[in-house]
């Protein structure tokens, strides 16, 4: 939209940027005189490549195919499954660099892009298939890219979305995506009863590179790199294809993989066929409900989705594209992608908790409603106007996917056809429960009229709605919250002329406390317990538990997507799958969505959520845990309480150093009697007795001394190293006065251990020299092994000795060193796993330890627009809240 139109109303034509259309006179494809007569309306982009260097569709003109789309403010996305793997032959001689080698080069032209380009920042979509032989190098890349991230930042190096470390790796231009069949997933969901299941990855030209691994291990690696940094996404390859109108394609052919869905757009909700694209509308829902009244304008709601597809009609007819195939099937096909935004203000004012049946129930009549009247004016036009070029060649699979959508709808009563998971269905009781009657009437008229008429006269488009993230596109229609996502907080910002910033409690809030039956006055002191600021007239807060008069069985109404503060509560992950799930069967392609998991979920969390998205028939899900992303704002420095508590793995060198000094100044204090002891302190006289451990972690040697007292009881640790005079040698030396004073204070080597455990800085890794220990996080993570080995517990060595080397162990005088039940992992370990207390628990348990301090929702991205840091996910891309900037194509 945002170059529609600069010809007629300025005379800016542009020059020739060799962008084509489809000339219907002419009956072909033609070139664009130039780049602003007609308009690159469409947002979204399917790209397809072929396993060649040159030529169309090749991967050198994938280059310029996504250069002229990101200088033109869209997004592409593309399947790489074709390129082949590393190590193929190739035809000329020699062997393939293989697809991650294109997949980095593709990645710095978008980053370039990104940096030089003219409105909005390169969106792009990279999607593989499960059976790709680079498929373990592709779901790692972006977390091992995550890695240096964190070691270049430690190092100095700005840590910022756009600072340098960010650009310096690569991978970060891009959402990843795994395409997973149903014998795959079906792999997946019966681990627990065959854990032993294998995966075949197969060459695309050679066989000699084909091999079988575990899909444990391919699964473990999908979870902990989502875990880790958002990516890579799953989309469900089969459950695309089920709802899949074109499956014959321009050529009849079913089955061909050209003719299948491969891919999405950067954000996920635009699935069609390769070379496509789609134009994005968005309908604020929640501006069609009369705020005094309470009802909703049904009538004005049909009204605006005629409207609208009309005029996305008309986009394609005006528009150009960067290559012939997408202008010649973007005029066969003539996809469409009208969707919905500000759900949860619609949810909320209706005292509905987004994580409901009645919200769900609401949700999927108006999407059934949205999809059945747009389907109903594309079949209107195509009685004017002919139906999509290829409908013929598709008929009997489109009106087979109609009459699904329609059984979803609750309106047929007959089985769903070639479905292989049980599809929910609107439950129109419940709609009549919640005061929207109407809504049942119009589905049954609605998706009545689209049977019987596109029975007749076929369909204009052949797809016509999506769910895309609406960015910015909301702020430019005044929404609350973006696309079907919820409220990420009770606060919101509104920017005023000048860019100051002005702080409001959500305004939405009041309308859902009044349907509830509250007050004025009740309302009242509810939004002043939210909005409740300190000395310096920020919010100190924000959370609504606690406020006074809020009813507890009301709470839930007000859930968001990330805790609020210090508050305690958000929405489960479940509630944004059964959301998604609850919709995908009444929207023509998919559903961009984030699923918003706590700091502290775990991996199995991550797979849990993906393994139910899959079984609920939901076609692709992001799923992004809060702090997951190294990226923090750029020049903020560490307060001196939070140098002290924050873990030293998050720390910087430099703020390293800082604590080591602090704690040997305390130190210092203790000997002198500045700080009053809590415990006497026996300070070790005379000639002691010790054991070194010597180690290497990478290239450096370690060596750790335990002396004990006359009695066998530990009293003082000395660790050195062969790096005189560096960092580490400073630091082992503060560890080893401090360790050595709190042990003469007689604070239990087992606390001490405990505190030290599980600490990852580095260097880190594989530990050589030593009998017992292999690995370590850390150095403190070596000195914790140490110490329990000394205090003789081998639990959590790798290498567990034998009898006759305990007891030669403790003839030789150490005393404690054989294995005691009395300090097992159940009294000194780790609190209780989510096996030990089920799911649910365990992530609750672990988000009220998160709230004591509060949670991020921000992840540190700068917006390329105003330059703000309030970035959140918003389905597959990110929207700022400042200025409604997305990094997407809505």
């Amino acid at each position: 939209w945002f170059n529609t139109g600069l010809n007629m109303a300025y005379g800016i034509k542009g020059s020739n940027s060799a962008l084509y259309y489809y000339d219907e006179k002419a009956g072909k494809v033609v070139q664009s005189l130039d780049t602003y007569t007609r308009t690159q309306a469409s947002a979204c982009f399917i790209v397809s490549i072929e396993d060649k260097l040159l030529g169309l569709h090749s991967i050198s003109e994938q280059y310029v195919t996504e250069t002229k789309l990101f200088k033109g403010g869209s997004g592409s996305g593309t399947n790489f499954s074709t390129i082949r793997a590393e190590g193929e032959a190739l035809s000329g001689g020699g062997q393939s660099s293989g697809l991650m080698s294109f997949l980095r080069g593709l990645d710095r032209n978008a980053g370039a892009i990104k940096s030089g380009g003219t409105t909005r920042r390169a969106a792009k979509m990279v999607s593989l298939d499960i059976d790709h032989p680079e498929i373990e190098d592709f779901i790692k890349w972006k977390a091992n890219e995550e890695d240096k991230v964190t070691a270049l930042t430690k190092m100095g190096y700005g840590g910022d979305i756009d600072g340098e470390a960010y650009q310096t790796v690569s991978g970060q231009n891009s959402n990843n995506s795994i395409r997973c069949d149903d014998v795959f997933m079906e792999k997946v969901a019966n681990l627990p009863r065959d854990p032993q299941a294998m995966h075949t990855l197969a060459g695309r030209r050679d066989s000699s590179v084909n091999r079988e691994i575990p899909v444990q291990k391919i699964w473990d690696d999908v979870c902990y790199s989502a875990w880790r940094c958002a990516d890579p996404a799953p989309q469900f390859d089969d459950t695309f294809n089920a709802w899949h109108t074109c499956p014959a394609g321009e050529d009849g052919k079913v089955g061909e993989r050209y003719n299948r869905i491969n891919a999405t757009n950067p954000c996920g909700e635009y699935a069609f066929l390769d070379d496509t694209s789609c134009n994005l509308a968005s309908i604020n829902i929640f501006s069609l409900l009369d705020r005094e009244s309470g009802k909703f304008d049904l009538q004005g709601y049909l009204h605006l989705i005629n409207l609208v597809q009309l005029v996305l009609e008309a986009s394609i007819h005006w528009g150009q594209f960067p290559t012939e195939d997408i202008a010649r099937k973007t005029w066969v096909f003539r996809t469409t992608g009208l969707g919905l935004s500000n759900l949860a203000s619609l949810l909320m004012s209706q005292g509905l908790p987004y994580n409901s049946e009645e919200a769900r129930t609401l949700s999927a009549a108006l999407t059934g409603i949205l999809t059945g009247e747009s389907y109903y004016i594309s079949a209107l036009m195509a009685r004017k106007l002919g139906a999509f070029n290829a409908y013929e060649l598709n008929k009997a699979h489109m009106l087979r996917v109609i009459r699904n959508h329609s059984r979803a709808a609750g309106v047929r009563q007959d089985e769903f056809e070639d479905i292989n998971y049980e599809v929910g269905v609107i439950d129109h009781e419940q709609l009549a429960k919640i005061g929207f009657k109407d809504l049942s009437k119009a589905l049954n008229d609605v998706w009545g009229a689209v049977e019987t008429t596109g029975g007749e006269t076929g369909f204009r488009n052949a797809q016509v709605t999506v769910m895309a993230p609406t960015g910015t596109i909301s702020f430019a229609m005044d929404c609350s919250s973006t696309s079907i996502e919820p409220f990420f907080s009770h606060v919101t910002y509104k920017k005023l002329v000048g860019g100051s910033l002005m702080t409001l409690a959500n305004p939405v809030i009041e309308q859902g406390l009044k349907k509830l039956g509250y007050t004025q006055g009740e309302i009242k002191d509810i939004i002043d317990y939210i909005m409740q600021e300190n000395e310096d007239g920020m919010v100190i807060d924000g959370k609504i538990e606690g406020a006074p008069h809020l009813k507890e069985e009301h709470l839930a109404v007000f859930d968001t997507a990330n805790q609020c503060g210090s508050g305690k509560r958000y929405i489960h992950y479940s509630g944004h799958v059964l959301m998604v799930a609850a919709l995908s069967p009444l929207i023509s392609g998919a559903i961009s969505k984030t699923v918003n998991l706590p700091n502290e979920a775990t991996e199995h969390d991550f797979s849990n959520v993906m393994v139910e998205a899959w079984r609920l028939g939901v076609k692709g899900i992001t799923l992004y845990r809060d702090g997951s992303k190294y990226a923090q704002p750029l020049n903020v420095k560490l307060t001196r309480s939070e140098l002290e508590t924050t873990p030293m793995e998050e720390l910087s060198y430099p703020d390293l150093l800082n604590r080591a000094g602090k704690l040997e100044e305390k130190l210092i204090k203790c000997q002198t009697g500045e700080y009053e002891p809590v415990r006497q302190r026996i300070k070790p006289r005379g000639i002691r007795s010790g054991v070194t451990h010597p180690a290497q972690i990478e290239d450096i040697k370690v060596y750790i001394t335990v002396n004990r007292d006359e009695e066998g009881k530990i009293t003082e640790i000395f660790m050195t190293t062969d790096r005189e005079g560096t960092l580490i040698t400073g630091l082992l030396n503060s560890l080893s006065k401090t360790i050595s004073v709190m042990l003469q204070y007689d604070i239990p080597p087992e606390q001490i251990s405990k505190m030290l455990r599980g600490q990852k800085f580095e260097p880190y890794g594989f530990v050589q020299r030593h009998p017992n220990i292999k690995y370590c996080t850390s150095v403190s993570d070596l000195i914790s092994k140490v110490l329990d080995i000394e205090s003789g517990d081998y639990s959590r060595v790798q290498v567990k000795p034998t009898r006759e080397e305990i007891e030669s162990a403790e003839s030789s005088g150490s005393k404690e060193m054989y294995p005691r039940e009395a300090h097992s992992a159940a009294d000194h370990g780790p609190p209780p796993s989510y096996g030990q207390i089920g799911v649910d628990e365990y992530v609750h348990v672990k988000a009220r330890e998160a709230a004591k301090n509060g949670s991020r929702i921000f992840d540190g991205s700068t917006c390329s627009n105003c330059s703000g840091t309030r970035m959140v996910l918003n389905g597959t891309c990110k929207v700022c809240l400042d200025c409604g900037e997305t990094t997407g194509c809505s």
